[in-house]
């Protein structure tokens, strides 16, 4: 699945959209596991738009490397990390609801 490059407005939009979001997943110590993916994969189906929560006391490394895992396995686009929360984009099959055509 190709995903269409966003430009920075449109990030803005999306991260201005995570904030009133509430947390959609949590990641334990468990890490990236095949249930937890597919989890993840049906909540960016059906919502767009995912809230991460890390919830084990993941180094900066650790979720920068794990963000990194879960967009190339999903395949979807990390669009903002902060501290212990991240937020994951996936267009629908018909486009994305959430951003302007």
């Amino acid at each position: 699945m190709s995903l269409p490059p966003l430009n920075g407005a449109q990030k803005t939009r999306l991260r201005g959209l995570g904030q009133t979001t509430a947390d959609s997943a949590y990641l334990g110590k468990e890490g990236v596991t095949p249930a937890f993916l597919a989890d993840f994969n049906r909540l960016l189906g059906a919502k767009e738009l995912v809230k991460l929560r890390f919830s084990s006391g993941q180094d900066r490394r650790e979720r920068a490397g794990l963000c990194d895992q879960l967009a190339a396995a999903a395949p979807c686009l990390c669009v903002g990390a902060v501290g212990h929360t991240a937020l994951f984009w996936r267009p629908g099959p018909t486009g994305s609801k959430l951003l302007p055509a």
